[in-house]
């Protein structure tokens, strides 16, 4: 696995956002695959909530200014990178100046969805896939995981199916125990996917778009599935099953006890 290329795109990774354990899961896979010599960019959303000053954010100027399209709106997309104390390892933010700027997560202070929380999603999964391209990062293996980051295999398959930077690249789908929310997510998801000429076929798997129908949609489009949790619930259970694809299973705790146990994986199935 050395000077294999990784991405790893979370919906956090801590010590930036914590609000789950998989977030500690993918800060300790990706020290495992620099550990191996593998090669790894990591990013996430900049949610509102995560402090600049604090944590030493800046802005990758070179990386910043192309103009992402959210359902006919042009939002500016910015680009951020933190360095990891004590780690030779950098986080790269997805952020706009424009929008997404609530000291929010998910969720309203009622408790109801962000009203902008589809869109948010469409914008990183783009987001990253465009700033891979900047970085010129031919990714061996994408990883991804937390159901905020669910469409960016949707739109590696789709939107981006003829980009040459991802030819060759495998979409590895963490299965985890996440902030569950009810409901659909807010907006015209459908409407969202047709203007980015996403065939029906395609998006189906995700409708209506709650957490397991996300992850099912994810799985689907993935090549790979990890289950990256002790206990998952009956639904990614079942998700985990149902799909015929090269699976394992990669744990924090058993990350903890066997640093090399993913790398290891990696090379037993020999997809490369």
């Amino acid at each position: 696995m050395k000077n294999k290329r990784f991405l790893i795109a979370s919906t956090g990774f801590v010590p930036y956002l914590d609000y789950a354990p998989f977030t500690e899961l993918a800060f300790r896979l990706a020290k495992s695959i620099v550990s191996a010599g593998g090669q790894v960019r990591m990013m996430m959303p900049r949610f509102g909530v995560i402090s600049e000053r604090r944590l030493q954010l800046h802005e990758v100027i070179r990386l910043s200014g192309t103009n992402i399209v959210v359902d006919d709106e042009d939002i500016p997309l910015i680009i951020k990178v933190a360095s990891i104390p004590k780690e030779r390892m950098q986080v790269y933010f997805i952020d706009s100046m424009e929008s997404f700027h609530q000291k929010l997560v998910f969720k309203e202070e009622d408790g109801s969805l962000r009203k902008d929380l589809t869109d948010f999603m469409i914008f990183f999964a783009k987001s990253v896939v465009e700033t891979s391209k900047k970085l010129n990062w031919d990714a061996d293996y994408i990883i991804n995981m937390g159901w905020f980051t669910a469409f960016l295999p949707l739109y590696l398959k789709t939107y981006y199916a003829h980009e040459p930077l991802f030819e060759k690249s495998q979409l590895i789908r963490f299965l985890v125990k996440d902030e569950e929310f009810e409901g659909p997510l807010p907006g015209n998801l459908e409407k969202k996917f047709r203007f980015d000429e996403i065939n029906e076929e395609k998006y189906r798997y995700y409708l209506p778009p709650e957490p397991v129908n996300l992850e099912k949609g994810a799985a689907e489009m993935s090549d790979m599935l990890m289950t990256g949790d002790e206990d998952l619930s009956d639904e990614l259970k079942d998700i985990f099953n149902r799909y015929p694809k090269i699976k394992g299973k990669v744990t924090l705790s058993i990350l903890e006890e066997n640093p090399q146990l993913f790398i290891d994986l990696l090379k037993q199935f020999q997809v490369h």
